[in-house]
């Protein structure tokens, strides 16, 4: 069964920028629905980023314009350019298929914006 890791979070001041990436394993993940997730403390997991298996992309209001989703299915990835950060993105990311049945949930990355 796929496997998910996801990197590249960290602790950046506000306004700053981040790339995560998600690296699969296990199984392709280049037919499927693809997002980034995320969760905050005390908050429910929300979805801020979704891309087609042919590169179509879909936002949340509250990502729209600072975050982009991208993919490359050669290296069985899709990753998340952050910038213009905000101390309201400190959460918790994951990657996961978008739908019914997701993948089994990695161990995620945390991002924390902070000055």
């Amino acid at each position: 069964q796929v496997q998910l890791v996801e990197s590249g979070g960290g602790l950046v001041q506000p306004g700053g920028s981040l790339r995560l990436s998600c690296a699969a394993s296990g199984g392709s993940i280049s037919v499927n629905l693809m997002g980034w997730y995320r969760q905050a403390p005390g908050k429910q997991r929300e979805l801020v980023a979704r891309i087609t298996r042919l590169g179509v992309t879909v936002y949340a209001d509250s990502v729209k314009g600072r975050f982009t989703i991208s993919r490359d299915n050669a290296k069985n990835a899709v990753f998340l350019q952050m910038n213009n950060l905000k101390p309201e993105d400190t959460a918790v990311y994951y990657c996961n298929r978008v739908g019914p049945t997701p993948f089994g949930w990695g161990q995620g990355t945390q991002v924390t914006v902070s000055s």
